[in-house]
């Protein structure tokens, strides 16, 4: 598997992480992140690690770290807000607004039926997600999503019971069809640093984006 590389420098990768590739190795097998990671060092002695997450379904910029120190700094960065992270998704349908800000706290529940899933809940914990229409094509909708925190299927949730309207292919949050996989794509990542320029990485969109008519967006 080639894995674009969108930014590089000593301490630092970005990656442009394919859709279905999961980050840890599944339970059930399969390939997963990890065994790319040892390709990933191009000539350094440690394996880069992840500094955050993505789902196995979404693709787009993920940030590694080239040593533990960077990899601190880095969390701590994600932790105290100072990541801009810029996501694009499609959703299964119209909407009526242009642009937004949706605020909903965000709980995790459980059941043996359904697995676990994330819940809006006034006792969750505080979500803020900031939204943008770009495009409409064959009745879906292109969204940009600037998330200032980062809860777990944060996107997913705040499109289903923000907006109205879920991210196309999403089976957990809306209906698995339309597409082969949940439509979000991480398209950009800034992360800001003390003493070295920033690190901007930019994902184009995905073929699957551009085959259900948003190659101009």
């Amino acid at each position: 598997m080639n894995i674009p590389i969108l930014f590089e420098d000593g301490e630092s990768l970005v990656i442009d992480k394919p859709a279905g590739l999961p980050l840890d190795q599944p339970r059930a097998g399969g390939r997963s992140l990890e065994d790319y990671l040892d390709d990933l060092r191009f000539g350094f002695q440690r394996q880069p690690l992840p500094v955050h997450r993505l789902d196995q379904d979404t693709s787009g910029c993920l940030l590694l770290a080239r040593n533990p120190k960077a990899h601190k700094r880095f969390s701590a960065a994600f932790e105290a807000r100072l990541v801009e992270k810029r996501y694009v998704a499609i959703v299964a349908g119209l909407l009526e607004a242009d642009e937004g800000t949706i605020e909903l706290s965000l709980s995790k529940i459980s059941s043996a039926e359904k697995g676990w899933r994330m819940i809006p809940a006034k006792k969750g914990k505080p979500a803020i997600t900031h939204w943008r229409k770009l495009m409409v094509a064959g009745g879906l909708t292109l969204v940009e999503f600037r998330p200032e925190t980062g809860r777990t299927h944060q996107i997913r949730v705040h499109a289903a019971s923000g907006l109205g309207v879920p991210l196309l292919g999403d089976p957990v949050y809306g209906t698995a069809g339309g597409a082969g996989r949940t439509m979000l794509h991480g398209a950009g990542l800034t992360v800001q640093r003390e003493t070295k320029p920033a690190i901007v990485a930019v994902a184009p969109l995905p073929a699957d984006f551009v085959a259900l008519g948003f190659a101009d967006a």
